[in-house]
């Protein structure tokens, strides 16, 4: 429990960061490289073992509000506060692509997942999708290597006037179902305060699950069929799913704005205002 190393960029906030996929071949080697968004609108690429920064793009002219690699490492995609998503390359430093499908509304999850072209009869080595705050979600395959990137599914999640009172709009999250490949969960502000399990293949919501407050943050287990879900109340969930059995628990000193399973799945890590909780999950 140490600090082992540490970037600083001046005058810049860091508003998102995510890890280097391992290759494949070097199976149980840790990754070596963080990408991080900057309010700036630039980001930048570090790598660990070397203690250095490694690259710097600018492909975004606001700041980011999310950043993620794909499966192979290969890309960058990143959102910005205005809703448009660039395809970065790390190894030239250019952006290959933009996408404005959800322009107007910052993004606030970009995912990745590992899929093949014939599970949805689209060319494509991947799955991705973006969402934005306006509760819009949407689902892509892409194949970066021969430049395609093909729009499989559009969610629109719909939610009545704001509510007076409530400073600011829970979060949309979504995320890829580990446990149910071809599904996504989706969490925001809406009609009830729930988690839904939205099909691909089916093209429609299959479960929904009561939550007792609007959710912050959402996290699921890669190994097991756990949910982890954070409130603005202080409050967090573990879930298992199908919803049989739900445990709330307190510790936390203001909203649970993040909620991050260990690639183990035996460990989920939550972050608030000030207190970063490291969960030990057994049984």
């Amino acid at each position: 429990m140490e600090l082992v190393v540490q970037f600083q960029v001046l005058n810049q906030s860091c508003q998102c960061l995510a890890w280097k996929p391992r290759p494949v071949v070097a199976w149980g080697a840790e990754s070596q490289h963080v990408v991080a968004g900057y309010s700036d609108g630039t980001i930048r690429v570090f790598s660990i073992s070397r203690t250095e920064m490694e690259l710097k793009m600018h492909p975004h002219a606001v700041a980011l509000t999310a950043v993620a690699y794909s499966t192979d490492g290969e890309m960058i995609l990143s959102g910005g506060k205005d809703g448009l998503v660039a395809i970065s390359s790390p190894r030239t430093g250019m952006t290959i692509r933009v996408l404005a499908d959800h322009k107007g509304s910052p993004i606030t999850v970009l995912q990745c997942t590992r899929k093949q072209y014939h599970d949805f009869g689209v060319e494509g080595g991947e799955l991705w999708l973006a969402t934005s705050s306006d509760r819009r979600v949407s689902v892509w395959a892409s194949d970066w290597l021969k430049d395609k990137c093909e729009l499989l599914d559009w969610l629109s999640f719909p939610a009545p006037a704001g509510p007076e009172g409530l400073g600011s709009l829970p979060p949309s999250l979504a995320a890829f179902c580990p446990w149910e490949p071809g599904s996504l969960v989706y969490v925001g502000f809406g009609m009830q305060k729930e988690a839904l399990f939205y099909s691909l293949r089916k093209k429609q919501v299959v479960e929904k699950i009561s939550l007792p407050y609007f959710a912050t943050s959402l996290s699921l287990s890669p190994a097991a069929r756990f949910m982890a879900v954070g409130f603005g109340e202080r409050l967090l969930r573990l879930l298992c799913c199908p919803a049989s059995d739900a445990q709330d628990y307190a510790g936390h000193d203001d909203a649970v704005h993040l909620c991050r399973f260990a690639p183990s799945g035996r460990r989920l890590l939550t972050a608030s205002h000030s207190a970063v909780l490291v969960w030990e999950l057994t049984g």
